[in-house]
């Protein structure tokens, strides 16, 4: 399946850090998304994107956007690491890699470690249609933070 800018959002249902499922349908209904896929918790790049997504949440929520995280760490991991950063926003977990998958973000080996997500970005309206993405190839590189919002402020006009 190609996520590809303007092909539709691939669904899926991940449990979050607190166990409860979430679909991704069920969120874009009320606004668009920002789905953060991210390589591993309690590491430096990770932890800055996730507290500098933590950070915009007030000017992203002024867009009716709301932020999902994604990486292939456990629920537990992703729990304790959202409690330490005082995160408020969902981080699913994708255990069994098939969103990584889906999504064409699975990352091989990094720095010799199988089967984790690469760092990508993608905005979703609310039709479920992708209108960003961003797919980076080195995982400590970060996310282009005003391209994400701008593709957000752009579905509003």
């Amino acid at each position: 399946m190609s996520t590809d800018v303007g092909t539709k959002a691939p669904d899926f249902t991940l449990p979050n850090q607190d166990r409860e499922p979430v679909t991704l349908s069920d969120q874009f209904k009320s606004g668009p998304v920002v789905l953060a896929f991210f390589p591993a918790a309690f590491s430096g790049t990770c932890t800055q994107e996730l507290c500098t997504f933590r950070d915009s949440m007030g000017e992203l929520g002024k867009l009716s956007a709301k932020v999902l995280g994604v990486s292939v760490d456990s629920f537990f991991a992703l729990k304790a690491w959202a409690d330490a950063q005082n995160v408020s926003f969902p981080l699913l977990s994708d255990f069994n890699k098939e969103v990584i998958h889906q999504y064409g973000v699975f990352n091989e080996n990094m720095i010799g470690l199988k089967g984790l997500a690469k760092r990508a970005v993608f905005v979703i309206d609310r039709t479920g249609t992708i209108r960003h993405r961003e797919v980076l190839d080195d995982a400590r590189n970060e996310p282009d933070y005003g391209k994400v919002k701008e593709a957000v402020a752009g579905l509003l006009s």
